[in-house]
């Protein structure tokens, strides 16, 4: 599957790891509330990182992906992930990213995140609508920042109601 204009492309292990990723993540949403789970030891730090530098952010609102992709953006995210280069495995491997809390996982939805080998790097899937390459530390951020405002509760209270798994 080819990731775009640079030519990248995405292997069929690599989109395994990154469903595997979004399935577990969305799975563990389905049975406890975003608001009660801590994604690794390390969420009040990085919480409190992102706060301070990225103040604007705001997780209940549709990412906006020119901001992310820009100069500027690309800068500010390598600095903020490189922060957590000792302190987290993987902390630049590809994963998945829902542009929007209130959505679910699907093809207009979600935001790819891998690390390129000497900077970040933004492209569009060519079959599919708004994913982007990004990095696992943005999933981190973002998705802890979320899960502390309960912006990801609603996914355990409609699997609950199901008396279920919702998605997988």
């Amino acid at each position: 599957m080819s990731l775009g204009p640079e030519g990248t492309s995405l292997n069929p292990e690599q989109a395994e790891n990154f469903e595997d990723h979004m399935s577990t993540y969305w799975s563990i949403l389905e049975k406890m509330p975003g608001s009660k789970l801590r994604l690794t030891k390390l969420d009040d730090e990085i919480y409190d990182h992102f706060r301070r530098e990225f103040p604007e952010f705001d997780p209940a609102e549709t990412i906006d992906e020119d901001k992310m992709k820009s100069k500027e953006g690309k800068e500010r995210w390598r600095n903020f992930m490189m922060q957590y280069e000792k302190k987290i495995d993987d902390y630049n491997f590809g994963t998945m990213l829902r542009s929007n809390p209130t959505f679910e996982y699907g093809e207009k939805e979600t935001i790819f995140g891998a690390y390129g080998p000497s900077r970040l790097e933004y492209v569009h899937l060519e079959d599919m609508v708004n994913i982007l390459i990004a990095m696992r530390m943005q999933f981190y951020a973002i998705e802890v920042s979320r899960n502390r405002q309960g912006l990801n509760d609603w996914i355990y209270e409609r699997a609950k109601s199901r008396g279920g798994s919702s998605k997988t």
